[in-house]
């Protein structure tokens, strides 16, 4: 519902631009983010997050809705004005370690020895809105039974990211003492409510695709586009962390109608 809202509110925004639209669509498909966890992002929220929880990467390949506006400039050449968007959230708990309580508080310690009185929960959200303008080149033009076409562009991405729940504190070590295992190490465990709203940055994109008409003004389409965008920067919740990876590409269906 929110990412309808949010579709509609932009339409509304754009709704004077139409006298020089010669098309509009709407589409929906998936979005995968790359999620980068390699060695240059060891501590990355995304690879930290995969590292110690029990959801996967996998679990934020997610739907993705999105519109755009068409200008030809020629019957083999246009500009496009368009917005997506994503969001995704998963819960999920720590994999490697169970929660205990004290009175001096809760902590965690490794499921490799316990089996804890609780899980270690919480939740990770994503979300992520482009705003952007293309170029697309259709080299059969628009009148063709069948229309392939590319191109690229620049944009603004708007991103989120958001934790609640509880988290591990790994950067507070404590001391057990166990009779059987002699010193093992926990740590505290703090609830959290922590977010990065309303972010910006900016990246590029690619894109090819083909459509095929299905009446005069009227067309179903399929395309494939990838995004290359900055890396975010937190500044509030998350300072300190490495920059977030927002890149990613995106498999979509759609239906665009002319002017």
């Amino acid at each position: 519902m929110k990412k309808l809202i949010t579709i509609l509110a932009a339409v509304l925004i754009l709704a004077p631009s139409l006298a020089l639209a010669n098309a509009f669509s709407l589409r929906a498909g998936y979005f995968f983010p790359r999620a980068q966890n390699g060695i240059d992002f060891s501590d990355s929220l995304w690879t930290i997050e995969f590292d110690n929880m029990s959801f996967a990467k996998s679990d934020f390949n997610h739907s993705i809705l999105g519109f755009s506006y068409e200008y030809f400039l020629s019957g083999e050449l246009s500009l496009v004005f368009g917005l997506d968007t994503y969001s995704r959230i998963k819960a999920g708990y720590y994999t490697d370690w169970v929660g205990y309580e004290f009175d001096e508080g809760d902590f965690a310690f490794p499921a490799e020895y316990y089996t804890g009185d609780f899980s270690i929960a919480h939740s990770f959200s994503f979300s992520l809105t482009p705003i952007q303008v293309s170029v697309k080149v259709l080299p059969l033009g628009r009148r063709s039974k069948v229309i392939p076409y590319a191109g690229g562009g620049v944009g603004v991405y708007i991103w989120g990211v958001r934790l609640r729940g509880e988290m591990v504190d790994f950067s507070d070590e404590y001391v057990y003492e166990d009779e059987d295992l002699g010193d093992v190490s926990v740590y505290p465990i703090k609830a959290t409510q922590a977010e990065e709203r309303t972010r910006f940055s900016f990246g590029g994109h690619l894109f090819g695709g083909l459509q095929v008409p299905i009446a005069n003004r009227l067309t179903l389409e399929a395309e494939f586009k990838q995004h290359l965008v900055s890396k975010g920067t937190f500044t509030e919740a998350f300072k300190g962390f490495e920059a977030f990876d927002l890149n990613g590409f995106q498999v979509t269906v759609g239906i665009n109608y002319w002017f």
